[in-house]
């Protein structure tokens, strides 16, 4: 089996996929050091076109998801305040197994998020 990271983003405000999101994946090193790998939006589905790690990619070690949810609800025309209460949010999670697949969605609403590993 070849692992893969993947992850989407649901609306819970609007019952849909949040589309145009922007997602970051950054590395934590060992040092504390943050290395940003690579970057996508997401599409109307919610998802990315693909997965953020595959295969050699996968490596043991603690990663971020950072999504740019106030920049989704500022887009959109949302009410959120100024500053909005959730702007950028990080989910920091390890990676042990690298043949997995690890699935990391994020549920938003404009006042807070929740986050599981799927499948």
């Amino acid at each position: 089996m070849t692992g893969k990271l993947t992850t989407h983003v649901l609306d819970t405000s609007i019952g849909k996929p949040a589309s145009g999101v922007l997602v970051e994946l950054v590395r934590v090193h060992s040092t504390k050091e943050k290395e940003i790998i690579t970057s996508s939006y997401t599409n109307e589905d919610g998802r990315l076109n693909q997965p953020l790690l595959e295969g050699e990619h996968m490596k043991m070690g603690i990663y971020e998801l950072h999504f740019y949810i106030g920049d989704y609800y500022r887009y959109r025309g949302a009410a959120t305040g100024t500053p909005s209460f959730l702007d950028r949010v990080p989910v920091r999670f390890g990676i042990s197994e690298p043949d997995s697949h690890y699935h990391v969605p994020l549920l938003i609403s404009p006042g807070g998020y929740s986050t599981y590993r799927g499948s």
